[in-house]
């Protein structure tokens, strides 16, 4: 881990527990002179003293000694050991890290670092370098398209009646390859400047988000999340096409990555709800807020945002209540058994029941949950 970027100290602390959630063997802290900087006033983030995960103030404290006296804490390494401590309290208790499998094969690139913006929209990757013929859902990126396989693995996971997400970059890079054979998509060479999407209020003018236009068919192929452009234009953001017995979509990538952190949380809920209808729980909210998931019915949210934020979890409806790891208090769902409420899926799509319960994320923080049957 390095300390660059670690101003204010916050952000080097996020660093830390990033590494430390997904589960890595092991943490390198680069370098033992960086982390002898003394601590400044300036490394103390503005949105300290609401409560944040990690408190600058009390790594602040002196700390007491066996023989009466005390060490004022002094240098960055103090924050990382601040940090190990807190998240020593229940990392123990977290299973496996789990999350929407993603092939990438070896020395391959394309749509570089993607999958880490989709982390900040909450969608939890499971990146591996082999094709993973087990998972029911699985996300291709462009960095897929060096597997000259790759559009007979997608034609196998369709007609085993799994569903496979593409993104724009690699149904580009596909055109000419077969593809055509699974569905009439594509990508132009057009540009698409959004002025909002179906169904929301428009987005502030001063922001500008251009996605690539994908074509298809009408009534071959539905919009699950539309785009709208000027004169009330609608562009897919996010097309399903059924193929054998399965699902393919196609998700619109913003030229520039981040945009998608400004997408309405309505929009994204609908992303997420197709993107992670496998797993036990996924988050409904703006961007800028993280999901990490693990085989033993155990999660994290984290926030990113500057300011305090009001999520819901929604959640598989076999569980009836989620258990705060740290606090030990206990959060029910809003829904019982006949009453569970279903996320919106639009044209032609299955409909799953959830419950929800809503929780508060103080800034740059996070919290640890079990759902509990």
């Amino acid at each position: 881990m390095d300390t660059a970027g670690g101003i204010p100290l916050d952000r080097y602390a996020e660093q830390l527990w990033l590494t430390l959630f997904a589960k890595a063997a092991e943490i390198t802290l680069f370098d033992f002179a960086q982390l002898q900087r003394k601590i400044s006033p300036g490394d103390r983030a503005p949105w300290q003293g609401q409560q944040s995960s990690f408190d600058f103030d009390k790594m602040m404290i002196p700390i007491s000694q066996p023989d009466g006296t005390s060490i004022e804490p002094s240098t960055i390494a103090r924050a990382a050991g601040v940090v190990f401590e807190d998240v020593d309290r229940f990392l123990g208790r977290l299973g496996n890290p789990i999350g929407l499998k993603s092939y990438k094969p070896y020395h391959s690139a394309g749509e570089d670092f993607l999958h880490t913006y989709l982390g900040m929209i909450g969608i939890p990757i499971d990146l591996m370098p082999v094709f993973p013929e087990e998972a029911q859902s699985v996300l291709l990126t462009e960095c897929a398209a060096p597997d000259p396989a790759i559009v007979t693995k997608i034609e196998r996971q369709l007609r085993a009646g799994k569903t496979v997400i593409i993104t724009s970059g690699l149904l580009r890079a596909l055109q000419g390859k077969g593809i055509k054979d699974i569905a009439e998509i594509g990508v132009t060479d057009r540009k698409i400047a959004l002025k909002g999407f179906r169904g929301q209020t428009p987005l502030p003018p001063d922001l500008h988000i251009m996605i690539p236009q994908v074509r298809y068919l009408t009534n071959d192929a539905w919009e699950r999340v539309s785009g709208m452009a000027q004169n009330d234009l609608g562009y897919p953001l996010l097309l399903q096409v059924d193929y054998a017995k399965g699902s393919l979509y196609v998700l619109a990538i913003p030229e520039n990555f981040s945009d998608s952190y400004s997408f309405p949380a309505e929009v994204l809920n609908q992303i997420r709800s197709i993107l992670l209808q496998d797993l036990f729980v996924r988050i409904e909210g703006p961007g800028e807020v993280s999901l990490f998931v693990y085989d033993n019915g155990t999660f994290i949210v984290e926030s990113f945002l500057l300011q305090s934020v009001d999520i819901r979890l929604s959640l598989d409806p076999k569980y009836s209540k989620i258990r705060d790891l740290v606090s030990g208090a206990e959060i029910g769902v809003s829904a019982q058994a006949g009453k569970l409420r279903s996320v919106f899926t639009g044209f032609g799509a299955r409909v799953l029941p959830r419950v929800v319960c809503p929780i508060q994320l103080k800034p740059h923080s996070y919290r640890v949950f079990s759902a509990v049957p």
